[in-house]
């Protein structure tokens, strides 16, 4: 059976997204932060040799650059968790025997740590990829179980704890990948090449 990699993204629309660093940014140039993390995470999913899908979260653009998606999907559900619970209940009812889920913004990601996380999954229920915010960008399952993204909070320091805490309760096994940065906020953005893009005028337009 194939392993299907689900990339969840907001739609590149000004003052949308990467709020909290456009605080300090500006909106113009956090939507350029945004499309660039787009980028990279659009080369990532193409190294993958699993397929693809991506989930929107207000439209789906079919001429947008992830022309090479297995298909594509507008997010639903009433939180986070209801959505990326739904997206990966769509992709095993598809067929799939592993499905992966990462958020399109992490600039550290990898196709070493995708293949690691479907690498875990072969003896592992469940499989997350810890943020060093406290929470994930990465989670793997081969069964659904909505039970895990049913947390009271959301875009807190304690996802990921609360996260575990409900795979033991669930008597799952769970292995984590590399700890990996979110970047949200202008000291994210110091660490790494992108802060060039504050700097350039050019790269906003």
């Amino acid at each position: 059976m194939t392993n299907l990699l689900i990339v969840f993204c907001k739609n590149p629309t000004l003052g949308k997204v990467k709020t909290r660093l456009a605080k300090s940014i500006g909106d113009e140039r956090a939507l350029a932060v945004y499309k660039k993390l787009l980028e990279h995470t659009h080369k990532v999913a193409n190294e993958c040799t699993s397929d693809y899908a991506v989930y929107y979260s207000n439209y789906v653009n079919k001429n947008d650059l992830w022309v090479e998606a297995s298909y594509k999907a507008l997010q639903y559900g009433d939180d986070i968790g209801e959505r990326m619970s739904n997206a990966i209940s769509d992709g095993l009812t598809r067929g799939y025997s592993s499905v992966v889920l990462i958020g399109a913004d992490i600039y550290e990601l990898s196709l070493e740590v995708i293949d690691s996380a479907f690498s875990e999954l072969k003896s592992n229920d469940v499989v997350l990829g810890p943020a060093k915010d406290g929470g994930y960008y990465l989670i793997g399952m081969k069964k659904p179980c909505s039970e895990l993204f049913q947390l009271r909070k959301w875009s807190s320091s304690v996802v990921l704890r609360d996260t575990v805490e409900r795979i033991k309760i669930q008597e799952l096994n769970y292995s984590l990948v590399d700890q990996l940065n979110d970047i949200d906020f202008l000291e994210d953005l110091h660490a790494t090449d992108l802060i060039e893009l504050i700097s350039t005028p050019q790269d906003l337009e």
